[in-house]
């Protein structure tokens, strides 16, 4: 296969906007689109070499693996080597119990199925997985070990039919992730075969290339450029990936790889020496940039400053020249290295890191990791009641609404249960959905343990976000809603929930229920995945006693609250009450339950320190039960009175 430059140039685009974006770089909102033009380029080269030797009549299943390992293994190990050590000094236990399932995981190629399984890769504690981005790799992985079964089996059907049942392919694997990213988002994000389609775009073009050549046309190349850059500034978070969104920088890619003949002006830009020279490097950079960005997460109490993260972001791209450097290419000289050597290099590398992976996670407690992490006081002392891992708390506020659907994975929503009957027909009681997120999830964890809401009343919830409830939604045939008399809309209003809210407020008053809405509750400092106000404060007050530093806790809570009444919350708040006044809608607050003007405290903890929240709002189990018991929460509910609103 004949070197392309501009193929090194179009790696380079690739990796910097992916690093810039995991570093917090908001500018680089759509960085992530980098990793589906990394897949076009596999697609495309792994099946240009494929095709040249079944029609040269070389193939070999065994020399495809054997490069496949000399290009992939060596320099993964050796990150993977080196994060062991750092990971034992600087990660807590439950970070280290993570860490350690992916180092098996990324070891059988399946780190993709343990993150998926895990966590979402936008969520607050993927940042502090220093592995997290080998679930691409992992994708990869699995299609280099199926693809060229595929292509030596069909391939006695003729290259024609070939190209066209990979076409096939790939509409099918392009319309399960269009379906995905609206039923099961998690899953179609990390899994193969919602990814698969971009891979063989790749492929395509492969095809493409090999029938007609590299075609000179300067426009479908820069609009090929246009579209990649689009992508990375256009999009974000937000935006549903893998879809029919991922098609621009797919495409984009697939004109670059068809279009860019060397003499165009985008194939000359992509080949100057500076592009080339990242694009060389790229797989290093890959591999070192989330370690580092994890681990200087892992180490600072509060967010690491965009000059830091410049500066690894930087460090990513020394530590992967010399990675190629001594690493990379020593592993590719086959005069250095065998073919046996490197298969048993590839063999004992995934034993090792797969034994310490499973050591670490059965003895994450015993090892006495994170010793040298600036908060592993809070892991240590002996402080009544508290807990430090809020990621835990957060798995265990799950804990009621899984046990009762007996559904280990229910969550924010679709959820098979959903749409069963909750209300018991033959209770006159009057009942109550409560429709939203995660937030509709602590509100029922705490009046499905309320004594006084619970003996007039029955709760039920429906998980889902706001912003999904169009007019064909399965909410509205679900079993809860058609018995319900009140829906209580709880959420953290984002703007795309405001866009469908009125909507949903008419269709639920036209059938003849009444509905409230919630109030974002106020956002204190904290992410599940770190520290709240609640640790810093304790940090800061461990020579006070435990009541002293309960009262501490609450006391610095409020002064928060008082402080900072005009934050995101109140911007998404005042929109909310436009809306129902509008409708003249009651409207329930949560901060009437959470805090207490008279004596000045927001309870955040309990006397004996248990928290009552995770992180900046949310509850924990601890929190439902002892927010379920207060006085105050009549407040709270006291706009329900005024919920006749047909």
């Amino acid at each position: 296969m004949k070197y392309r430059a501009e193929i090194d140039g179009l790696r380079a685009l690739a990796v910097i906007p992916v690093i810039f974006f995991h570093a917090g770089f908001e500018i680089f909102s759509g960085g992530f689109v980098g990793v589906d033009v990394f897949f076009v380029i596999s697609g495309y080269l792994i099946t240009t070499i494929l095709i040249e030797d079944i029609e040269n009549k070389r193939f070999s299943i065994i020399h495809f693996y054997e490069r496949r390992a000399r290009r992939i293994l060596p320099a993964l190990f050796f990150v993977m080597l080196v994060c062991i050590p750092l990971a034992w000094l600087w990660m807590l236990p439950s970070q280290m119990k993570d860490f350690s399932q992916s180092l098996v995981a990324v070891s059988l190629f399946a780190s993709n199925i343990l993150f998926w399984w895990k966590s979402g890769y936008f969520d607050a504690d993927s940042e502090e997985m220093p592995l997290l981005h080998t679930w691409s790799l992992a994708v990869e992985e699995q299609y280099y070990l199926l693809f060229p079964v595929f292509l030596m089996l069909a391939w006695r059907f003729g290259k024609h039919r070939v190209f066209w049942m990979i076409i096939g392919v790939a509409i099918i694997s392009l319309l399960l992730s269009e379906w995905g990213w609206r039923n099961e988002a998690t899953a179609n994000f990390y899994l193969a075969p919602t990814r698969v389609w971009e891979l063989l775009a790749g492929a395509i073009a492969a095809f493409m290339v090999q029938k007609n050549g590299i075609q000179n046309n300067n426009f479908l190349a820069a609009l090929g450029l246009t579209a990649i850059i689009f992508s990375i500034f256009a999009y974000d978070q937000s935006t549903p990936f893998p879809s029919l969104y991922t098609l621009v920088p797919v495409l984009g890619a697939v004109l670059l790889v068809l279009y860019a003949h060397q003499t165009t002006f985008t194939a000359r830009l992509l080949s100057t020496r500076l592009c080339v020279a990242i694009g060389l490097i790229s797989y290093s950079a890959y591999l070192w940039h989330q370690p580092l960005f994890a681990f200087a997460r892992v180490m600072q109490i509060s967010a690491p400053t965009k000059i830091v993260m410049l500066c690894l972001s930087l460090m990513s791209i020394a530590l992967a020249y010399f990675t190629w450097l001594f690493v990379e290419n020593y592993f590719r000289n086959k005069d250095k290295v065998g073919q046996k050597t490197i298969f048993v290099t590839a063999f004992l590398g995934m034993f090792f890191f797969s034994a310490l992976g499973v050591a670490g996670h059965y003895l994450s407690g015993e090892i006495n990791t994170g010793k040298y992490n600036p908060i592993y006081p809070l892991t240590t002392e002996n402080l009544g009641n508290y807990v430090f891992d809020n990621r835990s708390l957060q798995l265990q506020s799950w804990n009621l609404l899984r046990n009762i659907s007996d559904n280990p994975r229910y969550s924010v929503a679709n959820n098979p249960y959903d749409d069963k009957l909750w209300f018991d027909e033959n209770d006159t009681h009057e009942r109550i959905l409560l429709l939203g997120n995660s937030h509709s999830k602590d509100i029922y964890n705490i009046l499905s343990q309320s004594p006084k809401f619970l003996a007039d009343k029955q709760i039920a919830r429906y998980g889902a976000q706001i912003r999904d409830i169009n007019n064909n939604h399965r909410f509205w045939g679900s079993r809860n809603y058609q018995e319900a008399h009140i829906i209580i809309i709880a959420t953290q209003y984002k703007p795309e929930d405001f866009i469908m809210l009125p909507e949903i407020i008419k269709r639920v008053k036209r059938d003849g229920k009444n509905i409230a809405l919630v109030k974002s509750i106020f956002a204190f400092p904290g992410e599940s995945a770190s520290l709240s106000l609640i640790d810093t404060t304790i940090l800061k007050n461990l020579d006070l006693k435990i009541e002293q530093l309960a009262l501490k806790v609450n006391q610095t809570y409020y002064d928060y609250y008082q402080s900072n009444k005009q934050n995101k919350e109140t911007l998404r708040n005042i929109k909310m009450l436009k809306i129902a006044r509008a409708y003249k809608i009651p409207v329930l607050n949560r901060m009437d339950y959470v805090c207490d003007d008279k004596a000045k405290l927001c309870f955040a903890v309990d006397d004996n320190l248990a928290k009552n929240f995770y992180d900046y709002g949310h509850h924990t189990l601890n929190g439902a039960e002892y927010f379920a018991h207060i006085k105050s929460l009549p407040d709270f509910l006291a706009p329900l009175s005024s919920a006749n609103n047909k």
